[in-house]
């Protein structure tokens, strides 16, 4: 079962778990083109490196999960794209608290905020990314 097949605002643990261990793959899969990219100096300079994208990003991805589906069950509205703003919103506090920046966090808050609300309308609405061409 995937993140969109459980009904929103339910299964809170779960879905949580499932988007922590989505951030936990893009953690490794970013923190490995990291590695190759910027070559650390040493082998352990390297794990920590990677140990701290990936833990940074799974973190992120249990706040997204906890956050939106907390804020369905509070504000009565599981449906609600807003929902994922403020998860996406949470995620980008995260990253503002980690780099000790205000400016991050705020930027990150509002760019995570509004990706989310709009993955969310797009899932509602059947958007499509790719597909045949429209004639």
């Amino acid at each position: 079962m995937g993140y969109w097949d459980i009904p929103e605002g339910t299964a809170c643990v779960q879905k949580t778990w499932i988007s922590t261990k989505l951030g936990t793959a893009l953690g490794m899969v970013g923190s490995a083109y990291h590695l190759v990219a910027v070559q650390p100096e040493s082998a352990m300079a390297g794990l920590q490196r990677a140990t701290n994208i990936t833990v940074t990003m799974a973190t992120m991805g249990a706040i997204f999960g906890m956050a939106t589906c907390l804020s369905a069950q509070a504000r009565d509205a599981p449906d609600d794209p807003f929902n994922y703003f403020i998860g996406g919103c949470a995620s980008g506090i995260f990253i503002g608290a980690r780099t000790h920046s205000a400016a991050t966090g705020t930027s990150a808050c509002l760019g995570l905020g509004v990706l989310a609300f709009y993955t969310k309308v797009g899932k509602m609405e059947g958007w499509k990314l790719t597909g045949a061409p429209v004639r």
